[in-house]
């Protein structure tokens, strides 16, 4: 069986793949011994192929993810294999094998040819950008997915302000829900807009992202004279330390990556990518999980009445 995945909007791209993954894993493999995820981009085309034509492993069935095969020049030469195994009908098939691409245009003539067969495939899904009342109603239910409500202005000012990048919008839509456990109003989206935050924030943040503590707790203070609060403060942390895990995750695997590659990845601005970079490379990946894991005990604590977020913050600060 062959599935296809293909658009720019890669947020809900990939939040389906993970769903058929584990799915798959749940009805199939509960062992994950049959799944295999494969980056087009640190693979050779023979393991690739290898991949594709291994049977089950004492299973009935194998899932095979093959992730921007025809974005990747290095493998131009193998897709036409792939097709005429395609047209032939010669994979196995016990094997489930997804192609997943981040993109729907492509460069080279095989990679062209290859898209337009898995175009006509049965399980193809084209995942384009949101606009108008299609994002509008996205971000609704998103959020009452989440658990959390939004009122029409809120809404509206989202839309207009961050357009199709879904990235950005599941990051503020996160931010939003934890900063307030009520509607969440025009100010709220407002004050997460990340051109209108002031900078002093994100000074904040660097300065306890690289451990300078002398600094940290005179500039918190500083904040709530001016009329921020704990929770706005440890959601911007919160979120400034989940784009260092990503950063991390994917600096372990490839080290050599453009800010501006990284960018795109992950749904970023540039700027927000190489300001994080120096961090990213002082820490381990390790420490990076451990401070995260950090802030959800604080999290969890203050939502069970554990402490009060103010001082759970300085005691943060304290420990990293």
């Amino acid at each position: 069986m062959l599935l296809f995945l293909y658009g720019k909007d890669t947020f809900r791209s990939k939040q389906q793949l993970k769903k058929m993954v584990e799915k798959f894993k749940v009805d199939r493999d509960p062992q994950g011994y049959n799944v295999v995820e494969l980056e087009a981009s640190q693979e050779t085309s023979g393991n690739i192929m290898s991949q594709i034509l291994t049977t089950p492993f004492l299973a009935e069935k194998k899932m095979i993810v093959i992730k921007n095969l025809l974005n990747e020049s290095n493998h131009k030469d193998f897709l036409p294999e792939i097709l005429l195994r395609i047209e032939e009908n010669r994979l196995p098939e016990n094997n489930i094998i997804i192609f997943w691409e981040s993109n729907d245009t492509f460069k080279t003539k095989n990679a062209k040819m290859l898209f337009e067969k898995l175009k006509k495939e049965k399980f193809t899904q084209n995942f384009g950008e949101l606009k108008g009342l299609d994002l509008f109603s996205w971000i609704k239910n998103e959020i009452a997915t989440r658990g959390g409500k939004i009122d029409l202005k809120a809404l509206n000012f989202l839309v207009q302000n961050f357009g199709s990048d879904m990235w950005s919008l599941s990051n503020i839509v996160d931010q939003l829900l934890s900063y307030t456990s009520e509607e969440i109003s025009l100010a709220n989206t407002q004050k997460f807009l990340g051109e209108k935050v002031d900078d002093n924030i994100f000074n904040l943040i660097d300065f306890i992202v690289g451990k300078q503590k002398d600094k940290v707790f005179k500039m918190i203070r500083k904040q709530y004279e001016k009329g921020e609060d704990a929770q706005f403060i440890f959601a911007m942390l919160l979120r400034q330390f989940r784009i260092l895990l990503e950063l991390r995750e994917i600096y372990e695997k490839q080290d050599n990556m453009h800010s501006a590659d990284l960018a795109k990845i992950l749904g970023l601005h540039p700027f927000v990518v190489t300001k994080s970079m120096s961090f990213v490379k002082r820490y381990t990946l390790t420490q990076i999980k451990d401070i995260y894991l950090k802030l959800l005990e604080m999290d969890k604590k203050t939502k069970t009445g554990q402490g009060g977020q103010s001082f759970l913050l300085d005691v943060f600060v304290g420990t990293i």
